[in-house]
C-alpha cells in the first residue's frame, strides 16, 4: 500500500468486501487508511490486504494458509463472516470455518484481532443471536483480540452506507478504521510489534 522499510513488519487484513473497499477508490478504504495511520505515527508496519469481494468463511480458509505461508504477518486482521450470514449459510459451518481461521491465524508469535459481526434484524433473533455469539466464542477459545462489532456506528445509517444498503461509503471508512484502531493498538506494543 505504502513504502515501509523491507524489513517492516505485516498486518494482514483478511476479509471481504467490507475491507477490500468494494465501491470506492483504493485510497479510501479502511485498510488504506491505516496504513496511513501506521505511517504518520511511526508504526514500521506494512500493511497487506488480502481482502476479497464476497468471501465466505469457506473460501478464506482455503486461502488463509497460504496467504500467511506468503507475508508472514506479525499482526492478522480477521473480518470474514460477513457473506456466510447473509446468505443464511448453517451456523454450524460458519463456526466450524471461522475456530479454523482463527485457531490457524493465531499461531504464536502472530497476534490476531478478530472483527465481530451481526446481521439486521429481518434475519429474525433467533439466528441473528446466534451468529453474533460465533465471535465472541472463538476469540475466548483461541485467546485472540475481538472486536465486537467490526460495523459499530455505521451499520444502519443511511448516510453512512452506499446505495445497495450494504456497504459502508467514503464518510464511513473513517470510522471502521477508528473501530479496528482501538482493537489493534495494543498489538502494536504487545510482544514482538
Amino acid at each position: 500500500m505504502h513504502s515501509a522499510p523491507a524489513n517492516a513488519k505485516v498486518i494482514l487484513v483478511f476479509g471481504d468486501s467490507l475491507s477490500a473497499g468494494y465501491g470506492l477508490p483504493i485510497e479510501e478504504g479502511w485498510v488504506n487508511l491505516l496504513a496511513n495511520r501506521l505511517r504518520k505515527e511511526g508504526y514500521g508496519f506494512q500493511v497487506v490486504n488480502a481482502s476479497v469481494s464476497g468471501e465466505t468463511t469457506t473460501g478464506g480458509l482455503a486461502r488463509l494458509r497460504r496467504a500467511l505461508d506468503t507475508h508472514h504477518p506479525a499482526i492478522v486482521i480477521l473480518e470474514l463472516g460477513a457473506n456466510d450470514g447473509l446468505r443464511g449459510l448453517p451456523l454450524a459451518t460458519t463456526r466450524s470455518n471461522l475456530e479454523a481461521m482463527v485457531a490457524l491465524a493465531a499461531q504464536p508469535p502472530r497476534r490476531t484481532l478478530l472483527l465481530g459481526m451481526r446481521m439486521p434484524p429481518n434475519y429474525g433473533e433467533r439466528y441473528t443471536t446466534a451468529f453474533a455469539a460465533l465471535f465472541p466464542a472463538a476469540a475466548r477459545r483461541h485467546r485472540v483480540s475481538l472486536l465486537p462489532f467490526f460495523l459499530e456506528g455505521v451499520a444502519g445509517n443511511p448516510k453512512l452506507i452506499q446505495d445497495d444498503g450494504l456497504h459502508p461509503n467514503e464518510q464511513g471508512q473513517p470510522l471502521l478504521l477508528d473501530n479496528v484502531w482501538a482493537g489493534l493498538r495494543p498489538l502494536l506494543h504487545s510482544k514482538g510489534g
